[in-house]
């Protein structure tokens, strides 16, 4: 057995896990196994698995969201910051935030979680498209399709093509730069 590893391996490995096998797969004993460590070493970090599950959601939504939207916000060119977001959305573990969207299926504090990941993202790149675009429906329309494109690739059980999704990620953002988006009817 491996000696003292970290809190925050613990939570990577988690979501190792998660990637691996699921939500379902997702066992103390799993995680413990693949850091080499005895479960005391857990016990160190966490009072309990419920509030390591806990821990670990918050950490994913930190590390894959709060974090990388305050980066991205530093990019003062809006289109340069979507392109910055769709590429590090293209690089999420998808297999973890797949089973993160199956366990928010049946746990109703995931689930807010997942809410509040979603909103979070959905608004940094709506707000970067409005920059741009200078109209509401239109960011929104174009916000929503990021969106979709990146969280329906994770939700899909095809292969993951990365070159297949850039290019579709492509198209979006081309449509962007070509004024497409002033087609989007107006909802009103």
């Amino acid at each position: 057995m491996a000696g003292v590893v970290s809190r925050e391996a613990y939570f990577e490995t988690g979501l190792e896990v998660l990637s691996d096998l699921g939500y379902g797969g997702l066992k103390l004993a799993e995680v413990c196994n693949r850091l080499g460590v005895t479960t005391g070493s857990f016990y160190h970090y966490f009072s309990s698995w419920p509030a390591y599950t806990r821990k670990l959601v918050e950490n994913w939504m930190k590390q894959r969201t709060v974090l990388v939207i305050e980066f991205a916000k530093s990019e003062p060119d809006p289109r340069r910051r979507i392109d910055s977001l769709i590429q590090i959305g293209l690089e999420l573990p998808h297999g973890a935030e797949a089973a993160i969207r199956v366990w928010s299926s049946i746990d109703p504090e995931v689930y807010e979680l997942q809410l509040q990941v979603d909103q979070l993202r959905f608004d940094v790149m709506y707000s970067s498209a409005m920059e741009l675009l200078n109209d509401r429906h239109q960011a929104q329309m174009f916000a929503r399709w990021a969106i979709y494109l990146l969280v329906g690739h994770e939700q899909a059980t095809l292969p993951r093509d990365t070159t297949a999704l850039a290019w579709i990620a492509k198209q979006l953002t081309d449509a962007l730069d070509s004024g497409r988006f002033a087609s989007v009817p107006t909802d009103g």
